[in-house]
């Protein structure tokens, strides 16, 4: 590959920059957050908006209970504790400020003295629940880019937007790193390139207030809200809520950036980190956990997938370091609008098959090594089975379940059976997540690629990001399993709580509905 005229350079770039970093109460910009505090040492000051806490805690009160404690500190601390407390205490900036709201929830005065204090603004806020009610995810997928690109604006800086390749929706085929064009109903275009989504929006927030009057019940108004959000995504060509919600803010902060610097980075499926801070490290229930974990406590054995289907899962390590190099990039050539996807399935491909069977493997040779996922050895196999057959298999199954508990009622028993249980979990997984394993496009990366050769080799070797670096069998076995198991389902005290897995699965899954 031919090394562009010009090289780049992350230490050069961010060397007394600013960085207004959003979402740090989240997963991925813990990882950047770690990372830019541990290789760009340079960086003046990392600015950080974070909405007020319960009990009206400050942003400065949250950012030390939730962030300051979180163990991808854990190396900094072990290597470097006198650095990594100066830092926090001199070169984080917390704001209690609210992205969702116009000025971030500042008066007019203090947003303008803000933006004169930032040099680049990286947008990691999100909400990554797939089935989240409409208008709570249109506000910080969608809505919130209004505030931001205003603070990018008057800033004159540019802006960094965290996406996913999942904006690509129903679409087929090869997926590149450019503009993704709907693949349901028709949305107008504007004549810059992006789609104008302000009368859609319009049209949504009619139909989210329509709800709202109908239904004054908080859990029944959100379940009506969510089933509103998964209906228009269908409709325009998405699968759910937060993938039809991101790819609403991708157009937002193309119209709000015009004619000036914007990077939009689209990862895969986030899972654990390969290498840094640590191996394995992860926080929280991602796509394939849920499964896992499922698996583990006997709450399901089989799932609609393609066997022979590509994966996207990138570790979260080498996402960060993608966000940093696209800063970087945006920094010093602040010109254009970008599109980078880090992904796996062009270079590095591996099929549902192949993960389910190392996983399986893992999972029933060294299930000792795993005391928080599993009570005792597995003796079930897990199975995918195509789309028509698992719909049949649920169907027997519900019938079968049905009359089982209609003999049980009869008989005076009361709760709800294991064998409902387990129908319950299964159907709400499949709901939930088997978009991502019924697999239909694969993920260009080439633009990534070819924007991590414009660093010197050492920056290269220090912000990897190419997928081509995972070891499938060591990634999955030796280091994903151990991070779920150890920082996932972290328990309180020195012995791991046996409520964690089931807590920790009961908050991934939304309430069970229909299978579509």
């Amino acid at each position: 590959m031919k090394r562009n005229a010009r090289n780049l350079s992350v230490w050069t770039a961010l060397c007394g920059k600013r960085v207004l970093l959003t979402g740090t109460t989240g997963f991925l910009a813990k990882v950047v957050l770690e990372k830019l505090i541990r290789a760009v040492p340079d960086v003046d000051r990392v600015i950080l908006p974070i909405r007020r806490g319960r009990g009206s805690d400050s942003a400065r009160e949250r950012f030390e209970r939730e962030v300051a404690t979180s163990s991808v500190f854990d190396k900094l601390r072990a290597e470097n504790p006198d650095y990594l407390e100066r830092f926090f205490n001199e070169r984080i900036e917390c704001i209690t400020a609210e992205v969702t709201e116009p000025n971030f929830g500042l008066s007019a005065g203090k947003f303008v003295e803000l933006a004169t204090r930032v040099d680049v603004v990286i947008n990691a806020a999100a909400s990554v629940d797939f089935r989240e009610p409409l208008d709570q995810a249109l506000a910080i997928n969608a809505l919130s880019l209004h505030h931001i690109t205003s603070l990018a604006r008057a800033a004159d800086v540019p802006l960094i937007q965290i996406s996913t390749c999942y904006v690509n929706g129903y679409n087929r085929g090869e997926m590149r790193e450019q503009m993704v064009h709907p693949a349901g109903a028709a949305i107008t275009r504007h004549r810059d390139g992006y789609y104008d989504v302000e009368g859609l929006i319009c049209k949504l927030q009619h139909k989210i207030e329509q709800v709202k009057a109908s239904f004054s019940e908080p859990k029944l108004r959100d379940r009506k809200l969510t089933e509103l959000g998964i209906r228009e995504a269908n409709r325009y060509g998405w699968n759910d809520t937060y993938t039809f919600t991101k790819w609403m803010g991708e157009q937002l902060a193309m119209r709000g950036m015009q004619g000036r610097a914007l990077s939009i980075v689209r990862p895969a499926i986030i899972e654990s980190t390969l290498q840094e801070p640590t191996a394995g490290w992860v926080e929280g229930v991602k796509v394939a956990d849920a499964i896992i974990l499922a698996y583990a406590r006997g709450k399901t054995d089989f799932f609609p997938a393609k066997p022979d289907g590509v994966i996207d899962i990138i570790p979260a390590d080498l996402v960060a370091n993608s966000i940093i190099m696209a800063t970087a990039e945006a920094l010093m050539e602040p010109t254009q609008h970008r599109i980078y996807q880090c992904s796996s399935s062009l270079g590095n491909p591996v099929r549902i098959g192949e993960v389910i069977g190392l996983l399986q493997e893992e999972c029933k040779r060294n299930w000792r090594s795993y005391d928080r996922l599993f009570l005792s050895e597995p003796t079930h196999d897990f199975r995918v089975v195509n789309h028509t057959s698992f719909h049949l298999a649920m169907a027997a199954m519900h019938a079968g379940v049905s009359l089982w508990s209609g003999a049980r009622r009869l008989l005076g028993r009361q709760g709800e059976s294991r064998s409902l249980e387990k129908l319950r979990t299964t159907q709400t997984l499949a709901v939930t997540f088997s978009f991502y394993t019924l697999p239909r496009y694969r993920f260009h990366n080439t633009r990534l690629l070819a924007l991590a050769e414009r660093f010197s080799p050492e920056e290269k070797a220090l912000f990897p990001v190419d997928a081509r670096l995972i070891s499938w069998p060591d990634y999955l076995c030796r280091v994903h399993m151990a991070g779920l198991n150890r920082y996932a389902l972290r328990g309180k005290g020195a012995a791991p709580a046996v409520s964690t897995v089931e807590a920790t699965l009961d908050a991934a899954l939304p309430a069970p509905q229909a299978v579509p």
